[in-house]
């Protein structure tokens, strides 16, 4: 199959397309600008010291009803925070804008009208993907009208440009997440027709390459990590593992392995990957990103929907079914498994020692990231129903539940801090 469909010629009619990887916007540790955090790897500013005990009255600097239904984690930048949201019954998908400070709801901006699938797992939404920001504009992937779609908005809230990826066909939903890389945006679209990987101008929205990718369903986002001495673009699943330049799309190794469909973003210690998938069977491996495509270990544990931690060479993960389990991430031997409680589909943070990672139901557990034991620290309650990740910058947690209101279902988004 031809992986690259375009690349050479824009970048000969456009050198200003080609800019360094420093070209990377400047932010600060208080900030959370894309999927999994500034490193990409769910790790947070291991200076801050969030609260570990709350509920609704507890700890709640402000909480703020968010329209529609998602399960796209915060994203914060500067004083806002925005979030992807669909209304299925008027049809809409949009973004919201919330003030960091108070909650209050900035702006929304309607991206499409019409166009929603009615196909799909129960637990996905249409607004699954997290948006990421670049400092100057906001981008958010969504599927409408049988098609992926990336769109740039400015932070006030004006649509800038849309993008159309690939066609898409859903098969349990659409979750993948844009990266910033350089002067680009770096969007996934994965699914059973035959999907794409691309690098877009962040200014214009213009593909500056794309690969074709296998028809297969797939679920991950694309990530980017400093392996094996270079910045990676890393893809699992599909059943292939593969490493790409992030500004140009060459691919630079690809093996099979990592099983048709997964859902959680790799992880890395800088010389192995982690890869984990769960259908058609539960798959977990470490591979080599140096070229060499060996498979230094793998296993059958099910890691598919949260994704996974490394600290000093030792991997924290929560099983879907709610076990938290630490490994030896260049052995793979198992250190410690410790009985969390119900299922999980969001992902853990970690800030130092601390991970906290929240179940379907709105329980969230704070253990220690800790390779001897098992070291519970506490449990929190709060909403009826969570799927996505929670955001902690600057001691507070950001976190997006459901409650029930009035008998019916309502989106919140909570700020928690120590008062």
């Amino acid at each position: 199959m031809s992986r690259t469909l375009l690349v050479c010629l824009t970048l000969l009619l456009c050198p200003s397309a080609i800019l360094s990887a420093a070209d990377l916007p400047q932010f600060q540790a208080s900030d959370w600008p894309w999927w999994r955090g500034l490193h990409r790897n769910g790790v947070a500013s291991a200076s801050q010291n969030p609260p570990v005990k709350w509920s609704a009255t507890e700890n709640v600097i402000w909480k703020s009803a968010v329209p529609g239904r998602g399960y796209g984690s915060p994203t914060v930048y500067k004083n806002q925070v925005f979030l992807a949201s669909a209304d299925t019954e008027q049809e809409t998908q949009f973004v919201l804008c919330f003030d960091r400070q108070t909650g209050k709801q900035l702006w929304k901006t309607d991206v499409f009208k019409g166009g929603l699938s009615t196909k799909g797992n129960k637990k996905s939404t249409h607004a699954s993907s997290t948006v990421a920001c670049d400092g100057e504009r906001v981008f958010i992937n969504f599927i409408n009208n049988g098609a992926a779609y990336t769109t740039a908005l400015s932070l006030d809230g004006k649509q800038l440009w849309q993008t159309k990826i690939t066609d898409y066909i859903i098969h349990q939903g659409y979750g993948s997440s844009p990266a910033i890389y350089g002067p680009l945006v770096i969007v996934s679209a994965d699914n059973k027709g035959g999907g794409a990987i691309a690098g877009l101008n962040r200014t214009d929205g213009k593909i500056v390459w794309k690969n074709e990718r296998p028809k297969t369903p797939n679920y991950p986002s694309p990530i980017i990590l400093n392996v094996a001495g270079k910045e990676q673009l890393l893809m699992t699943g599909c059943n292939l593992v593969t490493g790409m330049n992030p500004l140009t799309g060459k691919i630079l190794w690809e093996i099979d392995g990592a099983t048709t469909e997964c859902v959680t973003s790799t992880v890395s210690n800088g010389e192995l990957i982690l890869t984990s998938g769960g259908y058609p069977k539960n798959h977990m491996s470490a591979v080599k990103a140096d070229g060499s495509g060996e498979v230094v270990w793998e296993n059958s544990t099910r890691v598919y929907v949260p994704s996974m931690l490394v600290k000093d060479d030792y991997i924290y993960s929560v099983t879907d079914n709610g076990v938290a389990i630490c490994w030896d991430i260049k052995t793979g031997k198992e250190r410690w498994k410790g009985r969390l409680g119900g299922t999980f589909s969001s992902s853990p943070v970690m800030v130092g020692t601390r991970i906290y990672v929240t179940n379907e139901a709105g329980e969230t557990y704070i253990f220690r990231a800790n390779p001897d034991k098992f070291v519970m620290i506490s449990e929190n309650k709060l909403g009826t129903e969570v799927f996505a990740t929670p955001t902690i910058v600057d001691s507070r947690i950001f976190m997006r539940v459901t409650e029930e209101v009035d008998g019916k279902r309502q989106e919140m988004l909570y700020c928690l801090g120590s008062k």
